[in-house]
């Protein structure tokens, strides 16, 4: 990956409805060359998706907490990551070091659903505990930007 396609990157992490006629133009390229780019990034999977950032809020799930699961076995199996991946409340989970196992992103529409949430992470086999942080408020988010 050279600087062309660290740019290209930035700009279709800020609008990845650019044209590629203007992308190519941001950086220096022909609308084909800078298609061709992109095309191979998403081939060599460094672009995983194309999608939508919408605001949690104005659809109702405002309510954002990280949670660390504690467990009394190893849960770093497939079956732990679709127990997860089933509920919906959850965005993101990730297997951390440490006193917990697991480390998941939980968006949910009040602090009720947010229990309800934890109860259904309690039913997956192993699962001993939770620490739970609710967010207040967020300073900013942003996209994984590559860096030299």
């Amino acid at each position: 990956m050279d600087q062309i396609d660290r740019a290209i990157i930035g700009h279709l992490q800020h609008d990845a409805t650019t044209p590629y006629t203007a992308l190519g133009d941001a950086v220096g390229l022909s609308a084909a060359a800078a298609h061709e780019r992109v095309r191979k990034l998403r081939d060599n999977g460094v672009i995983r998706a194309t999608t939508v950032d919408v605001d949690p809020a104005l659809i109702g799930r405002d309510v954002l907490a990280y949670v660390q699961i504690e467990a009394d076995e190893w849960m770093g199996g497939a079956d732990t990551a679709e127990a997860l991946r089933a509920l919906p409340w959850i965005q993101e989970a990730h297997i951390i070091a440490g006193t917990a196992s697991i480390l998941v992103k939980v968006r949910a529409t009040s602090t009720r659903d947010l229990q309800n949430a934890l109860k259904r992470v309690y039913d997956i086999p192993g699962v001993t505990g939770t620490d739970t942080t609710v967010v207040l408020e967020t300073f900013f988010e942003r996209p994984v930007y590559p860096h030299d």
